[in-house]
């Protein structure tokens, strides 16, 4: 039998895109899936583009927020009305290549693995390819992972059965991050990655920090905040970032044609 897959969807004021995130779903060759969408609290017209696919289709569901409360608690909010053996995460600007979930379903029944993520391309606000991929690694531990987000959020699933749901404190960003580490914190296995694209990332205004300061302190309230270290080893880990994120993650950004 084909495990249940939960798809968590948050979505905020995406009403230009998320037609074309739902088909991505819908057009999986992986069929036994829910598709939760949380909007949280959109002031355009998602949720009305959205409700056509609720209605006509059993798979989709539709949550929401009446206050807006940010990515990581509409991924809560996903994540306690999940009923999936699996937990998988597509944000609303954001596509998927049309067998990802059975790639990952395939690796994942296999036992090899409590978490399965991919190499995703870069696509532009109209969905036109930037000819640039972030290659994933071919396994992935916590020890590696807390260094650098290695995870593209679009590219993750995790075994709910094995490593039980997961929620992740309210930060302003780098959430997606904190879960991923509890994920291989928990896990027995290393993560496998997929060294094929099998999703595609939108880049927009909103998808670059504006400086470098805010960077920092992001990942500084991941290590402080978020996992709970010290002051000293969130400033030791916050070196090591830096090291591992020059050096190594930028030599995973390729060129494509």
């Amino acid at each position: 039998m084909n495990p249940l897959v939960s798809i968590i969807t948050p979505m905020f004021n995406n009403d230009k895109v998320i037609e074309e995130t739902i088909a991505s779903v819908i057009n999986q060759t992986y069929s036994n899936y829910e598709l939760l969408l949380i909007d949280d609290s959109s002031s355009d017209l998602t949720l009305q583009k959205v409700l056509p696919f609720v209605r006509s289709n059993d798979r989709i569901q539709v949550f929401q927020h009446t206050d807006n409360k940010g990515a990581a608690e509409a991924r809560n909010l996903g994540t306690k009305m999940a009923k999936g053996k699996y937990i998988a995460f597509l944000d609303a600007d954001d596509l998927w290549v049309e067998n990802k979930l059975e790639l990952q379903v395939n690796i994942l029944e296999a036992g090899v693995c409590d978490v399965c993520f991919g190499s995703y391309g870069l696509i532009d606000g109209n969905s036109q390819p930037l000819n640039k991929e972030v290659v994933a690694l071919d396994s992935l531990s916590y020890d590696k992972l807390i260094k650098a987000n290695y995870i593209g959020n679009l590219t993750g699933i995790y075994n709910c059965e094995t490593l039980g749901k997961i929620y992740t404190k309210d930060l302003k960003k780098r959430q997606d991050w904190l879960l991923w580490i509890t994920a291989l914190k928990r896990s027995k296995t290393s993560a496998i990655g997929i060294k094929k694209i099998i999703a595609f990332y939108r880049i927009s205004d909103g998808s670059l920090s504006s400086n470098k300061f805010n960077l920092i302190m992001h990942n500084y309230n991941l290590y402080r905040v978020g996992l709970g270290f010290t002051f000293f080893k969130s400033i030791y880990h916050l070196i090591v970032f830096f090291f591992e994120h020059l050096i190594v993650k930028r030599s995973l950004v390729k060129t494509t044609n």
